[in-house]
């Protein structure tokens, strides 16, 4: 088993990385086809979309979990399963907030690969989570690490809102640039009272999602020192 979800979990980084790959060299043809002069800003802007954020983590994560899954015996260091725990959270927000709220949202011709966009949105999620459920070497983790997990996805909106305004979208000619729609002021129908609630709706959901890891990772077999600690 442990060979198994080793390879698994190799296989399915090289996947997450090659679907990122994929859609940056898309995004770069398709800037170029727009025109676009000020490259730079617009890989910046590629790396700020939480779900590329996530799924680079995810990858990375994955990697290393391979690697402790031939290496060790037994439950995996808390320092990897607490960082587990968080990329599993945020890979199936990212799935769920993708398939719920922007599935259905028109994009530019070329702008999307689409084996790519299904990969970081529908099948790295449901991997990552199927993963945490069944892979050997998961450790029980107390609910009070719900607080560690929130600390990126809050710093990320943090950074979005902040660094928004100041950046020139160069494809679609406007005078700031949001990674998501739900996200940008200037398009919501309430302005930032409508970005708030989405805000707020998010961190609770990726707040809800991450009780439920947690509490996966505290059913199945249980030692009674773990038990102990969690107490």
């Amino acid at each position: 088993m442990r060979i198994l979800f080793a390879a698994l979990r190799v296989a399915v980084a090289i996947a997450i990385l090659a679907a990122i790959v994929g859609q940056l060299m898309t995004s770069l043809a398709f800037w170029s086809d727009r025109g676009v002069t000020n490259v730079g800003s617009n890989i910046v802007n590629f790396f700020s979309f939480f779900t590329i954020e996530s799924n680079v983590a995810a990858a990375i994560v994955l990697l290393i979990g391979a690697v402790l899954m031939v290496a060790r015996r037994g439950h995996d260091p808390e320092w990897f399963q607490v960082t587990r725990a968080a990329v599993v959270s945020y890979m199936v927000v990212t799935g769920l907030v993708y398939n719920v709220l922007l599935r259905g949202i028109d994009l530019p011709q070329g702008a999307t690969l689409g084996w790519s966009n299904e990969i970081v949105h529908a099948v790295a999620p449901a991997y990552v989570l199927l993963d945490w459920i069944l892979a050997p070497g998961r450790r029980p983790i107390s609910a009070r690490r719900i607080g560690v997990i929130l600390i990126y996805p809050l710093a990320w909106v943090v950074y979005t809102l902040v660094r928004a305004p100041f950046v020139t979208d160069q494809v679609y000619g406007t005078e700031y640039w949001y990674p998501y729609p739900f996200l940008n002021p200037n398009s919501s129908p309430q302005g930032y009272v409508s970005v708030a609630f989405y805000v707020v709706l998010i961190a609770a959901v990726i707040g809800l999602t991450a009780a439920g890891v947690l509490w996966l990772s505290r059913r199945g077999t249980v030692s009674r020192r773990d038990s102990r600690q969690l107490s």
